[in-house]
């Protein structure tokens, strides 16, 4: 692989070992298949069981065109905190981030890498809201409607047009998003409204893809926990905005 991959996949992991054992096999057997040169950049937040290991140890040959790094965090930061750390130690054309859990299947890259590589948009979200879409394992009941009522309210308090902001699925042309990590302020929850408020902000075109999506029991997110703080941090994203936190500087 040359120095400078096309392509970067960061996953964000906290306590995923069991999920990493099949879905670093999968992205690794994918990518090499395509004969596309990647770094997969795992990202340990501060993770407790063998994420790391499991991580370090996934057998790639030296001729393989795929490799993988791991960024250790050293304690639990949040998952904003290791994707935006993921991403600007990225070193790829393209980034590709990704949950461990591959709840959006990796061959599900093909229709996000359609809207970006060719240049007609900068950033490309994966969206279980989409005419087109296919959710083939569901969430519980009460976990769904607080994701559509957090849409909604996503939509009503900024000027973004997607339908489904939480998807852990989204590919981002480099050369142009990178300034949307280094403006991000979020290090947990609701830190994927505020990547897509800031590349809306710079005018970057935003396209929402229909996609496959299994979901994985294991989450560690809780609504009823989590949910108020979701909704603080969109306050702050409002705060950041008023504030200049997310105009570039010269």
């Amino acid at each position: 692989m040359s120095n400078n991959p096309v392509l970067s996949v960061v996953i964000p992991a906290l306590n995923e070992a069991d999920h990493l054992r099949s879905s670093l096999k999968s992205i690794c057997e994918y990518f090499e298949a395509r004969s596309i040169p990647t770094e997969i950049v795992v990202v340990d937040d501060g993770s407790t069981d063998d994420t790391v290991e499991v991580a370090l140890k996934t057998t790639i040959t030296d001729l393989s065109l795929v490799k993988i790094r791991v960024l250790k965090n050293g304690a639990n930061r949040g998952k904003g905190y290791s994707v935006r750390r993921g991403m600007l130690e990225s070193q790829g054309l393209f980034s590709l981030m990704t949950d461990a859990d591959l709840s959006t299947p990796i061959e599900e890259f093909s229709k996000l890498e359609y809207f970006v590589m060719d240049g007609r948009f900068r950033v490309a979200i994966a969206s279980r809201d989409l005419e087109g879409s296919r959710v083939e394992i569901h969430q519980s009941k009460v976990r769904e409607n607080a994701g559509r009522l957090f849409n909604q309210l996503v939509r009503l308090f900024f000027p973004l047009k997607v339908r489904d902001t939480q998807c852990g699925f989204k590919l981002f042309s480099m050369q142009q998003c990178r300034k949307l990590f280094e403006l991000q302020q979020l290090e947990r929850f609701a830190f994927d409204v505020e990547i897509l408020f800031i590349a809306h902000k710079l005018g970057l075109a935003i396209g929402e893809v229909p996609i496959i999506w299994r979901n994985a029991e294991a989450s560690s997110l809780n609504f009823f926990k989590d949910g108020p703080r979701m909704l603080l941090d969109l306050m702050k994203i409002y705060w950041f905005d008023l504030t200049g936190k997310y105009s570039l500087k010269e």
